[in-house]
């Protein structure tokens, strides 16, 4: 009787601590990516091009195609590779010419980008379909025209009957329109976890520590730039309460009023090196510095394991990206240019 009496005490303290846990994860404006379908879409589809399959494969064929860059070697999977973490797991992106990132930024990894409200590190656009131009024409990157791009796609009948199938048989195809089509790709590459699992009603998904983890995580403070869906993807001061170490490398500073976009904390174990010029490998290190910057915390190191701990949880379940089988150049496909 006394023993059945203290296992009844202990698992209504559990519920309790768990209520108050989801309690204050809401406080925080944590929340999860929906697990219902048609509520997930409504988040990540774009009412002015929505996602259909025949545009999601077509976009995948493009993202994966390095003949889009005037090289005809970089493709959008070259940064942002989905076999990892959506990023290249460098410290400052490679490009055009071997040509380092010029600012020594690094590539933020594109898994959940649908769910930011600002891309690129100075966050200059809010939207997926203006990110996708970017890189196609910058020089340090994909170097290419918009004329080269779209005298590439159209140089190949199969290409121009997909778009003919995605979008109509009087489509026109714009540099605009290839940019939205792999964005429309983009939009489709969420990644829920077991903290999704958690915030959604299992309180089994996540294990003790990483409960903990979590509560850590909102008691000092870090859900103060990381939260919503994303963990992050808004734009927010940086260096508020010290100068972050490797300030110096690149010239970076963030935009006209010192804001950067906060990297996302979804899939973060697998996107280092951390900050927008890379400079930290370690998980552990990077939540110390960030306390120290943006916080004014002095972050133990049992804190730190105790939030990386709970950030393991936000590993996404990733979908198979089967590899595409690209159309084959012709004669009038613009010849590779590696000057």
């Amino acid at each position: 009787m006394y023993t059945k009496t203290l296992l009844i005490v202990a698992l209504a303290a559990s519920s309790l601590l768990a209520s108050d846990l989801l309690t204050d994860v809401k406080k925080a404006g944590l929340k999860p990516i929906p697990n219902d379908k048609k509520e997930l879409l409504k988040l990540t589809d774009n009412p002015k091009n929505p996602i259909t399959a025949q545009k999601t494969e077509l976009g995948k064929k493009l993202y994966f195609d390095p003949r889009l860059s005037k090289s005809g070697f970089i493709s959008c999977n070259s940064c942002h590779n989905l076999s990892e973490g959506g990023d290249d797991g460098i410290p400052a992106a490679i490009g055009h010419q071997w040509t380092a990132n010029p600012h020594h930024l690094n590539s933020p990894t594109v898994y959940n980008a649908v769910f930011f409200t600002s891309q690129f590190w100075d966050g200059r656009d809010p939207h997926l379909e203006a990110q996708a131009q970017g890189p196609m024409q910058a020089a340090p990157e994909m170097s290419a025209t918009p004329e080269h791009v779209v005298a590439t796609v159209t140089s190949m009948p199969e290409y121009v009957a997909e778009f003919k199938k995605a979008y109509g048989k009087d489509v026109k195809i714009t540099f605009e329109k290839i940019a939205d089509t792999i964005a429309t790709f983009e939009r489709t590459l969420v990644t829920p976890s077991a903290y999704d699992d958690y915030l959604n009603g299992n309180d089994k998904a996540l294990s003790s520590s990483q409960k903990e983890g979590l509560k850590t995580f909102i008691d000092k403070g870090c859900t103060t730039c990381h939260n919503d869906i994303a963990l992050g993807g808004k734009m927010n001061v940086f260096n508020v309460t010290g100068t972050y170490k490797y300030q110096d490398v690149g010239d970076f500073k963030g935009d006209k009023n010192g804001m950067v976009k906060v990297p996302t904390l979804r899939n973060i174990t697998q996107t280092a090196p951390y900050f927008h010029n890379g400079q930290y490998w370690e998980l552990k290190d990077a939540i110390k510095e960030m306390g120290r910057i943006q916080l004014g915390a002095d972050i133990s190191d049992k804190e730190a394991a105790s939030i990386e701990e709970f950030l393991k949880a936000l590993e996404g379940r990733k979908a198979d990206v089967i590899l595409p089988q690209l159309p084959a150049s012709t004669s009038k496909t613009p010849k590779p240019d590696i000057n």
